[in-house]
């Protein structure tokens, strides 16, 4: 399997049409066949010292391999939400993981 973790900072953690762009934005992802398995959300409610929770939203997606996540990489659905949302973050950090 080949795992894509992403995590999202928003500019405006404050200001709810964004908020809600962005989890709408993230979820128009599914629609993508290669993918396999989606987990999207907000960090869990978890805290101890070595948990990152500063972050807004996070999607974890799930192909069978390198090459279905390669397909999502270029799909017009991901291309649309890179163009129509990458104004409303201030950063993104990806762990690609080989399961």
């Amino acid at each position: 399997m080949f795992v894509h973790n992403v995590f999202f900072w928003l500019k405006e953690k404050d200001n709810e049409e964004a908020r809600a762009q962005l989890l709408a934005g993230i979820k128009s992802l599914e629609a993508i066949e290669s993918i396999k398995s989606v987990y999207i959300g907000p960090p869990a409610a978890t805290r101890r010292p070595v948990i990152d929770a500063t972050y807004d939203f996070a999607e974890i997606l799930v192909f069978d391999d390198e090459a279905g996540h390669d397909v999502y990489q270029v799909h017009p659905l991901h291309k649309k939400f890179v163009e129509e949302n990458a104004h409303l973050w201030e950063k993104v950090v990806i762990y690609d993981v080989e399961a």
